[in-house]
């Protein structure tokens, strides 16, 4: 082989593995924002939860009601 055949299948593979670097970057940013997301909306949620949860507990304490009954319409 020559020196222009092993420089340009050099470059070639130099090409190659950055494409592949880049790739994988790309999707570990789109797997980090995806990731990040769920985190949010999880809080959200238990947030979301906590709140509704103290709402039915001081509907409970106002009217004389135990925890257990708070909330499912009794």
């Amino acid at each position: 082989m020559n020196l222009v055949a092993q420089i340009a299948m050099a470059a070639a593979e130099t090409e190659h593995h950055g494409n592949v670097a880049l790739e994988t970057l790309i999707f570990g940013v789109i797997a980090a924002i995806v990731f990040a997301f769920l985190a949010l909306v999880t809080l959200s949620y238990k947030n979301v939860a906590n709140r509704h949860s103290a709402k039915a507990e001081a509907w409970a304490a106002r009217h004389g009601k135990d925890g257990h009954d708070a909330g499912h319409g009794h």
